[in-house]
């Protein structure tokens, strides 16, 4: 008696799973076998979030549970798109021979065997402007033999790993695949990292590739950051919970009379006003004066606010196209500005900024200075 082939996964468990792939892998033409596998690689490596195989497996199973090819090589599509991977299920197989359950030994032409003894890892810098600065970094490892040289091979697919920290803290982990010597790496924007887990405006990087024998790590530590460029979110509304209202009692009538808590005394000056004295003496070059109207660590000393390379001494002139103040309440305000800065070197960026403003011996300070995409 011969049971049914089945024609969609079934995650229930690690061998039922397997067993449905099979079926469903065996039910297609070869070329075709190898591109569900392909897919399958895709998905496990990339689609689930968990600890080694076994745990991969588990996730993988339950995210295709009851999934039929099309829709497998679907979500694989989506997946690599999603992860930049230059992988497509209408495409020639591209990644050897895949097997996401490991039972099967290599053979003499899988294309994961790559003879590297080593890792090298190259950082360098996405070009930014000179009132800005560099907006993140390229991140590539290289291969290399036992004499230093960059290995030479192709049709791979090997997973690579890039987890970034901080002062011994771990930020974020990305994945790719490594198909050949010409891979593109990762990008890191600044952006996306929060400032306040950089240390001292310095990130580690560690790089793992793994061949079919091989796992192959290397570390690069104390690589420099943009620190104006980084992830700073806007300042929270602060809600005076504690403060409550006082309460006395009237000596003839006995009744509680309740005194609510004074209204927090307003800055008499606008916060609109603050900001666009701020961009006129910077367009003024004024440095000086703009300095004087904020109370912002990240700027640091007045050198380093005026640098003409890293700072804001490199602004020329200043043109605000709009101003607005979305919030302005209890001595804190937000004020956005889109303008135009063109630099001594004549170039001409576009930003979209918002100020953090709080109110210092009734005076409006700029606090905060974040860049929106």
């Amino acid at each position: 008696m011969v049971g049914c082939k089945k024609t969609s996964v079934d995650g229930s468990s690690r061998k039922s799973f397997q067993e449905s792939i099979n079926d469903m892998a065996s039910s297609l033409p070869t070329l075709k076998q190898v591109k569900f596998n392909e897919a399958l690689y895709i998905l496990k490596t990339f689609g689930v979030e968990a600890d080694g195989d076994i745990a991969e497996i588990a996730a993988l199973g339950k995210l295709l549970d009851g999934k039929k090819t099309n829709e497998i090589f679907a979500l694989a599509d989506q997946v690599a798109q999603k992860n930049g991977i230059t992988w497509s299920s209408t495409a020639p197989p591209s990644l050897g021979e895949m097997n996401i359950f490991g039972d099967t030994a290599a053979s003499e032409k899988d294309p994961n065997d790559v003879d590297a003894a080593s890792l090298s890892i190259n950082v360098r810098n996405i070009a930014g402007d000179s009132l800005t600065g560099s907006k993140g970094l390229i991140i590539t490892p290289q291969l290399l033999d036992n004499n230093g040289k960059k290995v030479e091979f192709e049709g791979a697919a090997l997973e690579t790993i890039m987890e970034i920290s901080s002062g011994g803290n771990k930020i974020s982990t990305s994945k790719n695949l490594m198909q050949d010597p010409a891979f593109r790496g990762f990008t890191v924007l600044y952006a996306k990292l929060p400032k306040d887990k950089i240390f001292e405006e310095k990130i580690d990087i560690k790089l793992s590739v793994k061949t079919t024998k091989k796992l192959l790590q290397m570390i690069k530590t104390g690589i420099a950051v943009n620190g104006q460029a980084l992830y700073t979110p806007p300042p929270p509304v602060v809600v005076d919970s504690l403060q409550v209202p006082t309460s006395t009692v009237d000596p003839q009538t006995g009744e509680t009379i309740t005194t609510p808590p004074p209204a927090p005394k307003p800055a008499s000056a606008d916060p609109k006003a603050t900001v666009t004295k701020f961009l006129n003496n910077l367009s003024s070059q004024n440095f000086k004066a703009a300095y004087e109207s904020a109370d912002n660590p990240n700027w640091g000393s007045y050198d380093k606010f005026s640098n003409p390379n890293s700072g804001f001494g490199s602004v020329k002139n200043i043109s605000v196209k709009n101003i607005s103040v979305p919030y302005n309440k209890d001595n804190s305000a937000n004020v956005n500005v889109t303008y135009d800065v063109t630099d001594k070197n004549g170039k001409t960026t576009s930003l979209n900024v918002t100020y953090g403003l709080k109110a210092v011996n009734n005076n409006w300070k700029i606090t905060t200075y974040k860049i929106n995409n």
